[in-house]
C-alpha cells in the first residue's frame, strides 16, 4: 500500500556508518547552508535517499523544484525517493512529468514499470519494460524482469511445473511461495501473476512477485 510522503519520517531512516558517505553529506549540507540557491540540493537529497533519510530528501527536492521546476535530475531523485518510501502514486506522477518532456528516458520507463508492477498492473509494467529495453538493450535487470513478467501476464513456463501450472488449483499464494522456496522463480512469478490478473490489489501476490523478481535477478532489496 502506498504511503503519503509526509508519513516518511527520518526516524525510520536506515542507519549508516560509512565515513565517506557521512563526510559527503556534511560537505553538501555546509555548501547548501552557504548558498541556499545552489543546485547542490539534488546531490544532498540523493545522499539522504541512499541512507534512508527519505523525508529530508523529499523535502529538499520539493523545495528546490519550486525554484527550478525543470531540473530533471532533482525530479528523478524525488521519484526514486518516493518509490523507495512506498508512495507509488506520487512516484508515478513525478516520472510521468519527466516523460512528458523526454519520452525516451529509459530509466524513467524502468522505474515506471516498477511502480505499476508494485501496484499490480502487470500489463502496463510490461509495456514500460519493453520501451526501456528498446531504449537500453544492455539493461540486464530490465530484460530479466520483462521475461518474467511476460510469463506472469499470460504465459506458462515450459517444462518442470508447466503442465501443473495450467490448472487453477495451483494458482494460490501458498503454492507460489512453495515454488520460491524451491528456487523456482519463473514458476512463482507465473503463479503470482495469475493471482494479480484476478485481483490487482492482492498484496500477498504483489509481495511474492517482487520476491520472485529479486530471486531471479540475484538482487537484494535495497
Amino acid at each position: 500500500m502506498s504511503r503519503p510522503a509526509d508519513e516518511l519520517t527520518s526516524s525510520k531512516a536506515a542507519p549508516y556508518d560509512d565515513p565517506t558517505t557521512a563526510f559527503a553529506i556534511r560537505r553538501y549540507e555546509e555548501r547548501l547552508a552557504r548558498d541556499p540557491a545552489s543546485l547542490a540540493f539534488a546531490t544532498l537529497a540523493d545522499l539522504y535517499r541512499k541512507v534512508g533519510r527519505f523525508a529530508e530528501a523529499i523535502a529538499l527536492c520539493r523545495d528546490g523544484l519550486r525554484r527550478v521546476p525543470h531540473y530533471t535530475t532533482a525530479r528523478l531523485i524525488l521519484a526514486k525517493t518516493l518509490l523507495a518510501g512506498g508512495d507509488l502514486v506520487a512516484a508515478g506522477s513525478e516520472l510521468d512529468a519527466i516523460l512528458a518532456g523526454n519520452p525516451n528516458d529509459a530509466e524513467c520507463h524502468r522505474l515506471l514499470a516498477e511502480v505499476h508492477r508494485r501496484r499490480g498492473d502487470l500489463p502496463t509494467s510490461v509495456r514500460h519494460l519493453e520501451t526501456a529495453v528498446g531504449l537500453d538493450p544492455g539493461d540486464r535487470d530490465a530484460q530479466t524482469a520483462l521475461r518474467l513478467l511476460r510469463g506472469a501476464t499470460g504465459g506458462v513456463p515450459e517444462g518442470g511445473l508447466g503442465r501443473a501450472l495450467r490448472d487453477d488449483v495451483f494458482a494460490t499464494a501458498t503454492f507460489g511461495e512453495a515454488c520460491l522456496e524451491q528456487g523456482l522463480a519463473e514458476e512463482a512469478a507465473d503463479v503470482f501473476g495469475r493471482l494479480l490478473r484476478k485481483d490487482a490489489a492482492n498484496q500477498r501476490a504483489r509481495d511474492g512477485l517482487e520476491r520472485a523478481l529479486r530471486a531471479k535477478s540475484g538482487r537484494k532489496r535495497g
